[in-house]
């Protein structure tokens, strides 16, 4: 039997930032990864470059049951902390847009900075660990193929259920509920929408085709790109309200942003509809357009009633995606652990002495562009101050 003051389950993000603050307290931590290796989401994020903050990070670019939850951890771990121990691994990384941060190289930069972490703190990885039960009497008991380990301070960051190729299992909401812990119900978040069997028709040809939006769900707008793929629509505007899809919503889509058609069209009245159109928006989707909605011809022919269904859409196109593309292809969780159950200045159970949750296993979801990496910091950062 091993026995340490800390067991972390999943060396991910929230994991290894968990037991290198844990470390540095002078608390005996261990973290078991499932897989062969750490960090294999941190890895393949930001193509390889690791998008591993945002800079203008706030309480509002996260999705959670409890709107104040996530406050206390956020501002104890804050982006300008993390790009600090950046820095001081001389790691070269610049801002690609909107406030996000990426290594200038690669994503193993950043891995390996954390495991450094670990290592100069004294935190243990071990891999190839299969929990098989974990038990708690006066302290915790974690039954594995390999060996038993014991410890005082438990920590769950085992991560959500999206892309399971990746290793992404339900271990996490599993072993909640074993101690009476509520999870909050699941869905894809940072998904790809599908068409329906008439928009695919109309639309599956134009995959490849990027193109400037306003999308509005859900009282929540982005101004991103679109990306009209084989199956339905992705692109940065799409995965971002993704997450605050539920069945059977639409999305509002304005092709043509920040852009008054009615003084386009005045201005260039003896051009052709469709002319007027590429100026703006790909050929291709315009000869959709064309082809199937209306008709292109001289715009000084055409009645102010037909302007305004023109201008409708394709600056308030209501779509009903089919559903998203599910987990294999999400690039996080929506909901997980209730946040109700957990202190929000620990990320400890209220329920469990000592059992912790952190990272992307808790109902905390953040927007594209670096914010789930800031949660998992901040509460990997907030738990290992406690455990």
């Amino acid at each position: 039997m091993i026995k340490k003051d800390v067991i972390i389950i999943g060396a991910g993000a929230a994991g290894l930032m968990c037991a290198a603050e844990a470390g540095k307290r002078g608390r005996s931590v261990v973290v078991l990864e499932k897989s062969d290796k750490p960090g294999k989401k941190i890895l393949i994020s930001g193509g390889g470059r690791c998008n591993f903050t945002n800079i203008y990070t706030s309480p509002e670019n996260f999705i959670c049951g409890n709107p104040h939850f996530h406050k206390s951890a956020l501002a104890s771990y804050t982006p300008e902390d993390f790009i600090s121990l950046v820095n001081k691994y001389q790691i070269a990384f610049h801002e690609k847009k909107l406030g996000q941060m990426f290594c200038d190289k690669s994503s193993n930069e950043i891995l390996v900075m954390l495991l450094s972490e670990c290592k100069k703190n004294n935190a243990e990885l071990i891999t190839d660990i299969d929990v098989k039960e974990i038990r708690k009497k006066d302290s915790f008991e974690i039954v594995s193929g390999k060996e038993i380990f014991k410890c005082e301070s438990l920590v769950i960051a085992s991560g959500g259920i999206s892309i399971p190729k990746m290793g992404a299992t339900d271990f996490g909401y599993r072993t909640a509920r074993t101690f009476g812990i509520k999870v909050t119900q699941t869905r894809p978040g940072l998904a790809p929408l599908l068409f329906g069997n008439e928009e695919k028709k109309l639309y599956s040809h134009l995959s490849g085709i990027s193109a400037d939006c306003i999308i509005s769900c859900n009282k929540v707008k982005f101004r991103e790109n679109l990306l009209f793929t084989h199956k339905g629509l992705s692109g940065p505007a799409i995965l971002q309200a993704s997450s605050y899809l539920n069945p059977g919503d639409h999305i509002t889509i304005n092709l043509l942003p920040e852009i008054d058609l009615k003084n386009i069209i005045t201005e260039n009245s003896n051009a052709e509809l469709s002319t007027v159109l590429k100026k703006y928006l790909p050929e291709r989707y315009v000869n959709v357009f064309t082809e199937n909605f209306y008709k292109s011809k001289k715009v000084n022919t055409i009645s102010a009633k037909d302007l305004q269904n023109i201008s409708d859409k394709l600056q308030k196109w209501n779509f009903v995606p089919l559903g998203t593309e599910g987990f294999d292809k999400a690039e996080v969780t929506v909901g997980g652990i209730d946040t109700d159950e957990l202190s929000s200045k620990t990320m400890e159970s209220k329920k469990v002495k000592g059992l912790y949750f952190i990272g992307e296993v808790v109902d905390v979801t953040g927007w594209l562009g670096g914010y789930n990496f800031q949660w998992a910091w901040s509460s990997g950062f907030a738990a290992g101050k406690y455990v």
